[in-house]
């Protein structure tokens, strides 16, 4: 069994890692695309080559449970077409046999992708957002389209780059009273960390009164923020670009300033129980090729589970947003694709078993 069980995780694991290849390298092919309309000044076709292979590791992990499904189901499916499934059920090895035997290198996967998302695409990133908007903010006016907004308290802010090592490129202060009028507006060309405490550099601050508006040149100037530059590193991301311990750190942050923090409790609970949703889509992918796909081309089979994968992830899209809308936990809106495709595939199994 021994001898079987490594054949067929060979199988499953080459055919699961071609189909992420070809997807990945789609994706980053669409991002090549993009990133070509941008180039100007310091951002140049290497830089933009730079930021595709840096983004490779976050594509890697997401499109993972895809690659399971379509992979299981090539894979398995070219074991079916050669009759070699029928030969193993014949020796006596069970369904549930073949199904820990699919599993075992597909959760070895899993893990890796797991470590990938928590430990080296977050960070590859944040270092690919950082380069490029700090080569894209020389030319561009003060609020750059790569920046990034922020609420503190009474506070919007707005960074046209954001580096690693806690320094802010283009920083907009605009600071509200009680009434929602503008009090001051402040514009710093740079700003660092330091000791603990941001210091904006070549500020210009605007003072606004009912007398009219002052303008005021300083060259350096103590900013309290509770912002610090993990948190910064946080921000520059998207939810779903982000580690599972950063999003859990970013949305309690978000709780203690009132805000709300929907987006990434969605995304946190979405990385968390991926690990569930790629089995949930192996248990599928196995219970297709021993019930109605068994004898058909491969051709099918891949396109059956390219529509199976649509319409998980269109769930996925769809119910995420109406937890933040109708105001049910988004924990919800995670788990609830994943119990169908464990129904699913355990129904359809024990009918065959």
């Amino acid at each position: 069994m021994g001898k079987l069980n490594r054949y067929i995780g060979r199988t499953v694991t080459g055919a699961i890692l071609l189909v992420l290849m070809v997807i990945v390298g789609l994706d980053l092919l669409s991002e090549l695309v993009d990133g070509l309309k941008e180039i100007r000044g310091d951002y140049t076709f290497v830089s933009v080559l730079k930021y595709v292979a840096m983004i490779a590791p976050g594509s890697f992990y997401d499109y993972l449970p895809f690659a399971a499904l379509v992979g299981c189901l090539s894979g398995l499916g070219s074991l079916a077409s050669s009759s070699e499934l029928i030969v193993m059920r014949a020796a006596g090895v069970s369904t549930w046999q073949l199904l820990a035997a699919v599993i075992k290198p597909t959760l070895v996967l899993t893990l890796v992708g797991l470590c990938v998302a928590e430990f080296v695409a977050p960070v590859s990133q944040q270092i690919a957002e950082s380069q490029r908007a700090v080569a894209l903010q020389k030319t561009a006016d003060i609020h750059s389209r790569h920046g990034m907004w922020h609420r503190e308290g009474q506070q919007f802010m707005h960074f046209n780059a954001v580096q690693p090592n806690g320094v802010l490129f283009g920083v907009s202060i605009f600071s509200f009273d009680d009434d929602r009028r503008l009090e001051t507006n402040t514009f710093a060309e740079r700003a660092y960390f330091i000791d603990g405490h941001w210091t904006l550099e070549d500020a210009k601050v605007v003072s606004l009164t009912d007398k009219g508006a002052t303008q005021m040149h300083v060259q350096q100037m103590d900013w309290d923020s509770g912002l610090s530059p993990d948190l910064l590193n946080i921000l520059v991301l998207d939810p779903q670009d982000l580690s599972i311990s950063g999003l859990w750190r970013y949305a309690h942050y978000l709780k203690k300033q009132g805000l709300n923090a929907g987006d990434y409790e969605l995304a946190f609970w979405n990385k968390l129980l991926q690990p569930l949703t790629i089995m949930g889509m192996v248990l599928v992918a196995i219970s297709f090729i021993f019930g109605p796909l068994r004898n058909v081309t491969m051709g099918f089979r891949i396109f059956v589970g390219v529509m199976v994968g649509i319409v998980f992830r269109t769930a996925q899209d769809i119910l995420g947003p109406s937890s933040m809308v109708y105001g049910f936990d988004p924990i919800y809106a995670s788990v609830a694709p994943i119990v169908v495709c464990y129904l699913a595939g355990i129904y359809m199994l024990s009918r065959r078993a």
